[in-house]
């Protein structure tokens, strides 16, 4: 690029800084003048304030008054907070106002245009933009298309224009470094400069170079059901993060960060993430894992762990394997709603109402008054007319309980402050000494009563435990276990766990989305109508039941799901009939399904290797990113894999921000990591999810490193002791794909047959 173009584009950009400047000042000036005004109407309040009690006039008056100043103050208030808002984006302007430049003539129109593309939009009048914000519709040119003619569409229909300069800026604190002009969507040379660099403990945002496949899922808007299928390394969540921020900017006013929800695999990943939308102007949307979800909504049970439901679906136990695969199944699903549906007729289990020990209203009254609505009534209604009806009993049982002795026992041990207490609540005088008892007995039942209509209000009369584990015990009437590979005798037992489990306070990922799906129907509590856009990290790993409770959970939310079918750790190959079944639950002509194949995580030779490891890996194509290719060593005893991991580990210290030596299970990242500590080894081990990600060595279980990325990766005890099992295939896979630039496989004695498929050329052998 001659110094001429880039003096000409240094000079527009201080133009552009002057004016930001000036934005600035103006912006400080509102947030002083914001504060001064809150403080005046603070310090003034009890002036401004007309505090006339005396009448029921002037009470009202008192009360418009106060109102009055409240609405001041939330005027100010906003006033406050648009013009930090505004300031915070003026100085992240400052840094880097801006990082693309098109030229284009739309059609008709004789002379060329040119907009800048920017993080944010800055505007000197009302209508003079100098800086469009990239979800802008004229922005999705700079990423969908090249040099040339094109259509775009815009609120008012399809627009034609013809780009005839697409130019790409490095600025670095108000200082243009580089200058690419190309014809191509995104530069290759600042896509490869965005990722030659060192890994972060945070994900950044993409925006700079979003690719064209990434454009499309960012700026959908008609799917009900977006599906991104991205090989490992392909952007696939980045892409959906700035899809988030595209929603958010495209129906503004209309959709708030708190209807947007990110389910993700693990809490480290939700830490890894949570900078990106900030960074693009954006609060971050609700984020929470399954678990988290599930055992908010079960707080008397334990839910399994991620790591005790790893070591259960990589169990050898068929039996375990097979019982899971039924219970995860949409078969399973639409058993378990055919008998909810039943319930509306007979089978309902409940419990007795108890008053002071004794039965007050029995579970067969409960019954007969449950069943005695009409057929028309579902399950909702059904129990909120048996709840109106069981207030109606209690309210009846008030005065016969009035005449109890203990009640009466009651009144007499009243002392004479709580009498006066209870009498300030009626300040009539009573007309003699019965109708004064009557009003204190009537005050001692009703507060007695309390836990009870509780009990109604809430439903708790419903026995959800018995329900759920008579639902269990029918299933063999309602789905056929041979499909399965399951007999009776085997469901039995897999019965019998379950309660045993139950009893002490635990439930399985498999049977808590069950309870809850028998709890909402049978509850009738209320879908999350609120919630309008549903996202689904790593969906390999849910099962086709978790998918179909989330539709019946969220059912107005448009859904974007993405993943990697080769990645499955818990699912394996069930993971590849999910697209089928999903097609089941949504409209096929508001679905989108979009292939993300090119890998930009890791270097070419790096993803060379690991498309190996998967049959039908050849689809997977990797940016000409350049690397060393991946290590392995094998050697003869455990003392010599710590030895050369050793060696690896201070090697990778002068070279790299983060090594993430990565194992099977926790116990043997807990093991490994002992016996680093003992040789002195500076290391981090990430036991728990809810840890964060730190710089340095970390030793970490491969179900914790689902969507991360580390400078380099050493996959540790990489034999076939560990891994081998032709179910571990998507593991390995999930392992080496980590690495964004070096990638080490110790292994003791003989690699695991899994790296067999791998061409030797591939690979430095050690």
């Amino acid at each position: 690029m001659s110094d001429s173009i880039k003096e000409t584009e240094q000079k527009h950009l201080n133009h552009i800084l002057s004016k930001v400047e000036v934005a600035k000042a103006e912006a400080v000036k509102k947030i002083n003048r914001a504060e001064k005004d809150e403080h005046d109407i603070n310090k003034n309040f009890y002036n401004d304030v007309r505090l006339k009690t005396s009448t029921y006039s002037g009470m009202m008056e008192t009360s418009v008054s106060i109102r009055q100043q409240q609405q001041m103050l939330e005027e100010r208030e906003n006033s406050w907070k648009h013009a930090t808002r505004e300031y915070d984006k003026l100085q992240k302007m400052q840094e880097r106002p801006y990082f693309a430049r098109l030229d284009f003539e739309e059609a008709g129109e004789n002379k060329a245009e040119t907009i800048y593309i920017g993080l944010g939009s800055f505007a000197d009048s009302p209508d003079h933009y100098l800086i469009y914000d990239w979800r802008a519709p004229i922005s999705s040119i700079y990423y969908d298309s090249k040099i040339g003619k094109l259509t775009y569409q815009t609120p008012m229909g399809e627009q034609t224009v013809n780009v005839t300069l697409k130019r790409q800026f490095q600025i670095k604190d108000g200082k243009i470094e580089t200058i690419f002009d190309t014809d191509q969507v995104v530069g290759d040379q600042m896509l490869l400069d965005n990722l030659n660099g060192k890994s972060n403990t945070k994900m950044k945002s993409i925006v700079t170079t979003i690719q064209r496949e990434q454009n499309k899922i960012i700026r959908d808007t008609k799917s009900d059901l977006l599906f991104v299928q991205g090989a490992a390394g392909s952007g696939k969540t980045a892409a959906v993060l700035q899809r988030v921020a595209f929603l958010l900017y495209q129906y503004r006013g209309k959709l708030s960060s708190a209807q947007v929800v990110l389910f993700s695999p693990n809490q480290l990943f939700n830490d890894y993430i949570n900078q990106v939308l900030p960074e693009l102007g954006e609060q971050n949307m609700v984020q929470m894992t399954y678990y988290q979800y599930s055992s908010l909504r079960v707080p008397k049970f334990k839910v399994e762990t991620l790591s005790e439901r790893f070591e259960e679906d990589n169990s050898e136990d068929k039996y375990v394997r097979n019982i899971n695969n039924l219970k995860n199944s949409l078969d399973f699903f639409k058993a378990e709603t055919a008998y909810t549906n039943h319930l509306n007729t007979e089978d309902m289990r409940f419990k007795n109402l108890k008053f002071q020990g004794d039965v007050f209203i029995s579970k067969e009254q409960i019954e007969e008054i449950y069943y005695s609505f009409n057929e028309n009534y579902n399950l909702r209604n059904r129990l909120d007319a048996t709840k109106e009806r069981l207030i109606k009993i209690l309210n009846r049982r008030v005065k016969s309980e009035m005449k109890k002795p203990w009640v009466e026992q009651a009144v007499q041990d009243l002392s004479r402050e709580q009498i006066q207490a209870i009498q300030n609540a009626h300040p009539d005088e009573f007309e003699n000494a019965e109708k004064e008892f009557d009003f204190l007995a009537r005050h001692i039942v009703i507060g007695a009563f309390k836990r009870i209509r509780s009990q109604i209000v809430h439903g708790r009369f419903i026995g959800v435990n018995n329900q759920f584990v008579h639902f269990l015990r029918n299933v063999p009437n309602l789905i056929d276990l041979a499909k399965f590979n399951v007999n009776k005798e085997e469901w039995t037992q897999s019965v019998d766990d379950s309660i045993a489990r139950m009893k002490s306070g635990h439930i399985s990922m498999s049977d808590v989305s069950i309870y809850l799906y028998l709890f909402d129907r049978i509850s009738g509590k209320r879908p999350k109508t609120d919630i309008r856009y549903l996202f689904i990290d790593e969906v390999q790993d849910y099962t086709a039941f978790q998918m179909a409770f989330m539709k019946f959970t969220f059912p107005r939310a448009r859904f974007t799901l993405l993943g990697d079918l080769n990645q499955a750790i818990f699912t394996h190959e069930n993971s590849h009939t999910l697209l089928t079944e999903l097609s089941t639950m949504f409209d096929p002509e508001k679905t989108n399904v979009v292939q993300l194949t090119k890998s930009y995580r890791s270097t070419e030779q790096i993803t060379d290797f690991t498309k190996h490891i998967l049959e039908g890996g050849s689809q997977i194509e990797s940016f000409a990113r350049i690397g060393d290719k991946p290590v392995m060593q094998v050697v003869d005893n455990h003392e010599a894999a710590l030895d050369k991991l050793i060696v690896k580990i201070n090697d990778d210290k002068q070279k790299h921000d983060t090594t993430a030596i990565i194992v099977k299970t926790l116990a043997d990242a807990v093991a490994l990591s002992e016996q680093l500590d003992a040789k002195n080894v500076k290391n981090t081990l990430i036991q728990t999810e809810n840890q964060r990600l730190a710089t340095g060595t970390l030793i970490i279980p491969a179900y914790l490193a689902k969507g991360l990325e580390f400078d380099s990766v050493v996959m540790f005890d990489g034999d076939d002791i560990h891994y081998g099992d032709e179910s571990d295939r998507q593991l390995v896979y999930t392992i080496c794909t980590r690495a964004m630039h070096e990638l080490t496989i110790i292994a003791e004695n003989k690699s695991s047959h899994l790296f067999d498929v791998v061409p030797t050329d591939l690979y430095d052998l050690q």
